[in-house]
């Protein structure tokens, strides 16, 4: 009885003790990166360097000073080669794309085209039996937000780039990173906006 009471008053103590971890400055995660990643086909060590961007939101825990975020969108949303004409693809490709998760891992064939993963993060209509929750629901997004050239345009971008419209935002970089192509964005546009899209039904 008396061994309990004594392990349960230093388990009690161990429980309320402060226990403060310092925190890895990035240097110091860069460093275990380099030392625990390795080249595997198409992955390469290059995957692990962080651009200005995403030094700035590491080192400021995601919360970089507002003129600093907003001069950075800037320069990130001039550098998107926005293509000319109609932004709006095809809906049905587009829903392959945002559901497919194949493409960009060191087992995947780099000469077939990669997917979004829309749906890892997304709901993306109703009918839709899993997904993620780290981004918004898209469902209905084009009877919520329209779908002129306006918007079109800012889909277009977001998904080439969402870091020009958020900095810190956790969506990848479809279009700057290489992982979609021009048309695959566009497919993805029309699936978001089209009004036959199953997004908008």
């Amino acid at each position: 009885m008396k061994t309990k009471l004594i392990l349960g008053l230093a388990l009690g103590a161990l429980a309320a003790a402060p226990f403060a971890l310092a925190e890895p400055t990035a240097d110091e995660v860069a460093a275990i990166q380099k030392r625990d990643f390795h080249k595997r086909g198409q992955a390469g060590m290059d995957r692990i360097e962080q651009d200005a961007v995403q030094r700035v939101c590491t080192d400021s825990h995601n919360k970089p000073p507002e003129a600093l975020a907003k001069a950075m969108e800037s320069d990130q949303l001039k550098a998107i080669p926005f293509p000319s004409g109609s932004l709006i693809g095809d809906w049905k490709k587009g829903a392959k794309v945002a559901s497919g998760g194949r493409g960009m891992t060191w087992s995947d064939d780099p000469k077939k085209p990669s997917a979004g993963g829309c749906y890892n993060c997304h709901q993306l209509s109703a009918r839709q039996p899993s997904y993620g929750t780290i981004g918004p629901s898209l469902t209905g997004f084009a009877k919520k937000r329209g779908n002129g050239p306006d918007m079109q345009k800012y889909v277009y971008g977001k998904v080439y780039n969402a870091k020009a419209y958020s900095l810190c935002s956790n969506m990848p970089r479809f279009g700057s990173s290489g992982t979609l192509t021009e048309e695959q964005i566009k497919d993805v546009v029309a699936y978001v906006l089209d009004a036959n899209s199953p997004v908008n039904k």
